[in-house]
């Protein structure tokens, strides 16, 4: 009995450890399905729900996007020499999800380090494009063969960072035409924000000032570029598509190279300006502005000594060639047409001049403060005297001497094909009354006939001027492109004959006995017009508008000193000359 009961307590105990083993391994079976039944819900959710988005994410980290940026068209002179053209350099990339998150900050401090660049500019294009971005970012161009060697040295630390060749804008002459050409920079984040549907992107170059500027369509080109797949090391296993990048057209432009030479060395160190221009049609033949600027400074980064030497300079981006200033007797061009075309004076008109006139309690006096006698058109020209212009202007009244003004084209932009023109300005007995509200008196007429006051003249408008006489009486359009139909570019402004004859007749005895006799020279005849331009309490400025030949003109230059002092004839004649000579000898090469 007692054996029964001891065997008995026995089973009860295994009884007792056998269910409490089974309940621990149903336990454990009930948390094994929900874990496990959790990570294939997961899984699902990531496969089903999420798929899309993974497949993506994935795809960004081994598919790799490589722009092929466009080689810029050329700029070519009328002979076909390259004022603007490309040469291969290095520039700097980074891929930023190739890059490793932890070594971020230390990869920046090093390619600051290296490419000598804040590296906080490197930070913000990588912000501008996107930490995610799946394309490479430039973030220099023009390295030298030194950063090479040190990005190749230092390649361990720096994930995500290449170096490949691209195309750069070089200036081959330098400063040589710079107000003509411009320059070019990539785009600012307002300018990418106003193009980016027009298809450019972050790291586009644009023209910025100049040719580069005005036809940026015609000479940027299409990008292009190469989708890669790439190893978890960067290396690339192979290419998945590919886009040709396709060049930008080139431009031939009406500047002859040897012509602008002439004319940069003939202005010299003098702030100021010279235009050469086809009086035919209105090609422009050459033109410059003093300062100027190396528009290959802006190709690539610019160093600290170049921005301080731009810093000197007084004003280099102004293109002086384009902006408003006191004509002085060069308009007495405009004043004789409208004198003689307002039928108010014949051809043959003679007036005496007088040391001064006297109007309203002033004196307006002739530069020899004696007058120069009794003067036609012609000789009154030849002697610039005020006195005799003076008394036309008074004449023919404001009316008809602001119309023959905005005839010619003074008041509003010539049209030409550069970035920044003034309009210039022509005073009137409106605006006068609007601004000084006065009316409009005598000595207003004799400050205008004479060019002096308010009256705001560009020396490209001067030049424009000067070719209505030398063509025979049509207003031209200034233009920088080369074409082959002038009659695209001229308007006639119906002039007699015997108005064009006289203002002809005066202008060449400007040259031979009167105020312009330093162009008087034996190897071509010339003819012009000088002027000296009020600035108080500044130097004057001075002026001089000629043509050549005189008999059958073939070019107009004009040349403008600012705040030079001395008179037209002195400083700016020769200027006019030595351009005229070298257009002489180049003209047939």
């Amino acid at each position: 009995m007692a054996m029964l009961k001891t065997r008995a307590a026995t089973y009860q105990a295994y009884d007792r450890a056998v269910g409490k083993q089974g309940r621990v391994l149903v336990l454990l079976c009930v948390m094994s399905a929900f874990l496990f039944g959790g990570i294939g819900a997961r899984l699902g959710y990531l496969q089903l729900v999420e798929g899309d988005r993974n497949r993506q994410m994935a795809d960004e980290n081994r598919i790799r996007l490589i722009p092929k940026p466009p080689e810029r068209g050329k700029i070519l002179d009328r002979k076909g020499r390259i004022l603007a053209g490309n040469t291969f350099s290095y520039s700097v990339f980074l891929w930023p999800l190739a890059a490793k998150k932890p070594e971020w900050p230390q990869t920046v401090e090093l390619l600051a380090k290296i490419l000598k660049i804040p590296a906080a500019e490197i930070q913000q294009r990588v912000e501008q494009a996107g930490v995610n971005s799946p394309s490479l970012i430039r973030i220099a161009q023009g390295i030298s063969q030194a950063q090479i060697v040190a990005l190749e040295e230092h390649r361990n630390f720096l994930s995500g960072v290449e170096v490949d060749r691209e195309a750069l804008r070089f200036y081959p002459h330098g400063e040589i035409g710079a107000h003509i050409l411009g320059y070019i920079g990539e785009l600012n984040e307002e300018e990418l924000a106003a193009r980016r549907d027009q298809g450019y992107r972050l790291g586009d170059v644009i023209g910025k000032m100049g040719v580069e500027a005005t036809y940026e369509t015609t000479l940027r080109g299409t990008w292009g570029g190469q989708q890669v797949e790439v190893d978890g090391q960067g290396r690339v296993i192979r290419i998945l598509g590919q886009k040709v990048a396709r060049p930008g057209n080139d431009i031939i432009l009406s500047v002859d190279l040897d012509l602008q030479k002439a004319a940069e060395a003939a202005l010299g160190n003098r702030n100021g300006a010279i235009v050469a221009m086809d009086p035919r049609d209105g090609a422009i033949l050459a033109l410059a502005s003093y300062p100027a600027f190396d528009p290959n400074w802006f190709a690539r980064r610019m160093t600290q000594a170049q921005w301080d030497e731009l810093q000197r300079r007084q004003f280099p981006f102004v293109n002086r060639a384009l902006q408003g200033f006191p004509p002085a007797s060069t308009f007495k061009v405009v004043t004789a047409v409208a004198g003689l075309e307002s039928g108010k004076f014949s051809p043959d008109t003679v007036l005496m001049t007088y040391p001064a006139l006297y109007t309203g309690g002033f004196a307006f006096h002739d530069w020899n403060r004696a007058g120069f006698g009794p003067q036609g058109f012609a000789g009154a020209l030849a002697w610039s005297s005020n006195t005799f212009f003076g008394q036309v202007g008074r004449r023919i009244g404001p009316e008809t001497l602001v119309e023959w003004a905005r005839r010619f084209g003074m008041g509003s932009k010539t049209g030409i094909d550069l970035p920044g023109e003034a309009a210039g300005f022509v005073p009137d007995p409106q605006w006068k009354k609007e601004t000084f509200g006065e009316g409009w008196y005598d000595g207003d007429s004799l400050i205008v006939s004479i060019g002096q006051g308010a009256l705001q003249v560009s020396p490209l408008q001067a030049a424009v001027m000067f070719a209505v006489p030398a063509n025979g009486g049509y207003k031209v359009r200034p233009h920088l492109i080369r074409s082959d139909n002038p009659d695209r570019w001229r308007q006639s402004l119906n002039l007699k004959p015997s108005t064009v004859r006289v203002v002809r007749q005066g202008l060449r005895q400007v040259v031979t006995n009167g105020t312009g006799s330093a162009l008087n020279v034996p190897d071509v005849a010339i003819a012009g017009k000088s002027g000296t331009g009020e600035d108080p309490p500044r130097p004057h400025h001075t002026w001089f508008g000629g043509y050549a030949p005189a008999d059958n003109p073939e070019i107009v230059v004009v040349a403008f000193a600012e705040n030079s002092g001395g008179g037209g004839g002195f400083v700016c004649g020769p200027m006019v000359l030595k351009v005229i000579q070298a257009y002489m000898k180049t003209r047939d090469r």
